[in-house]
Order: C-alpha cells, then sequence, then structure tokens
C-alpha cells in the first residue's frame, strides 16, 4: 500500500508538471521569468505539502519541475498536458483538497503574470482550471 501512495504522489507531482507547462505555454511561448517563477514557487510551497518522495529519496515535489523541464524541452503541446492533467484530477479527485486546488490556482496565476502580466490565452487556460475544480 504504501508504495502505491508513493507511486500516486510522484504522479501527482509530474501531472502538475504538464499543467503548469500548460499555463506557460498557453500563448505558444515559455518565457524565463515563467520558468523561475515556477521553481520558486516549488521551493516555497510544493515542499511542504507533504512527505513524499522518489525512488532517490528526494522530494516528489521536485518532480514538477522536473517534468515542466522534460516538456519545454521537448516543445510539448500545451493542450496535450492540459488534458493529461485533466484525466489525472478526474481519476484521483480525492487527492485534490481544497488547499491543493488553492496552491495549484495560486501557482498558475503566478506563472501566467510573471512575464508581462496574463494575456488572453493564459487568462482562458486558468479560466478552464477553475471550471474543473468545481466539477
Amino acid at each position: 500500500m504504501m508504495v502505491t501512495n508513493k507511486n500516486i504522489g510522484k504522479t501527482f507531482y509530474q501531472s502538475l508538471g504538464k499543467l503548469f507547462y500548460a499555463v506557460a505555454k498557453a500563448d505558444h511561448s515559455v518565457h524565463i521569468k515563467e520558468i523561475d517563477r515556477l521553481k520558486e514557487m516549488v521551493r516555497e510551497h510544493w515542499l511542504e505539502v507533504d512527505e513524499v518522495e522518489d525512488e532517490y529519496g528526494t522530494d516528489a515535489a521536485f518532480q514538477i519541475e522536473t517534468v515542466f523541464d522534460w516538456l519545454l524541452e521537448n516543445e510539448k503541446d500545451a493542450v496535450e498536458c492540459y488534458e493529461d492533467f485533466e484525466r489525472f484530477y478526474t481519476d484521483h479527485k480525492a487527492r485534490f483538497n481544497d488547499q491543493i486546488k488553492y496552491l495549484i490556482m495560486a501557482t498558475a496565476r503566478s506563472i501566467a503574470s510573471a512575464f508581462s502580466g496574463r494575456n488572453k490565452s493564459e487568462l482562458i487556460a486558468l479560466g478552464r482550471l477553475e471550471l474543473l475544480f468545481k466539477t
């Protein structure tokens, strides 16, 4: 059972990496300020969420950055990444309490605002996420 929880925890953070990439890439580009903001949010907020570690003994929250960086390097599609997150959320709603949803929204808004404020594409992505959390 512990291994399953650890795997779900790691997958949870990986799905957040996909979501935050989708928000940053909503306007078809990712600016360095958005990357910096993501890393800042992970270190200041996400490391405190739980005690889940990956197979190397590192806080699993760092999976957010790892997945985000991999998606960026491989120029993955933002819509597909968002849909992957949406599926994970639907399958694991119990993992998303109000505090986690709030932190996800705060992180997504912070990333979207990091470079020249929020644009229309990012606002649409944020709105879609808010609607998802209301289901």
